[in-house]
């Protein structure tokens, strides 16, 4: 039984790598997405994620100027099988974000720098700000 669980281990961790293939490698900056002729980043399967420049101008015009320099996109929530009512968010500008935006409370607070928001939050963020928010499995 101990190699047939370690043989289903890996072939979970190889479909959540292939699944993670469309997530962002390397997160920018929002100014610098606003910046750029074509808004775009580079995924970890190595293609180009497009942003929605509609959805930065967006979320620039509800935030603070500095916010909006350090805020990277897109924002990523974290998902694992083991808690399937929620994602984690451990970004801390991400999170004023959305504070500022008023999509979380302002009485809301990270703990050990993360919080954990409902999966239906995520999808209805991900629905509102397309391009901008991405869910990353663990």
């Amino acid at each position: 039984m101990m190699d047939d669980e370690r043989v289903l281990r890996r072939w979970i961790s190889l479909e959540i790598g292939k699944m993670n293939d469309g997530v962002v490698s390397a997160r920018v900056p929002l100014q610098e997405l606003l910046d750029m002729e074509k808004p775009v980043a580079v995924t970890r399967g190595g293609k180009e994620h497009r942003f929605d420049r509609c959805v930065l101008q967006k979320i620039s015009a509800m935030i603070t100027p500095e916010l909006c320099r350090t805020l990277k996109l897109p924002v990523v929530f974290y998902y694992s099988m083991e808690v399937s009512d929620s994602c984690m968010l451990s970004d801390p500008q991400a999170f004023t974000a959305f504070q500022e935006i008023g999509e979380f409370s302002r009485e809301r607070k990270m703990e050990g720098g993360t919080v954990w928001v409902g999966r239906a939050i995520v999808f209805e963020l991900i629905r509102k700000y397309p391009t901008a928010v991405q869910i990353m499995m663990r």
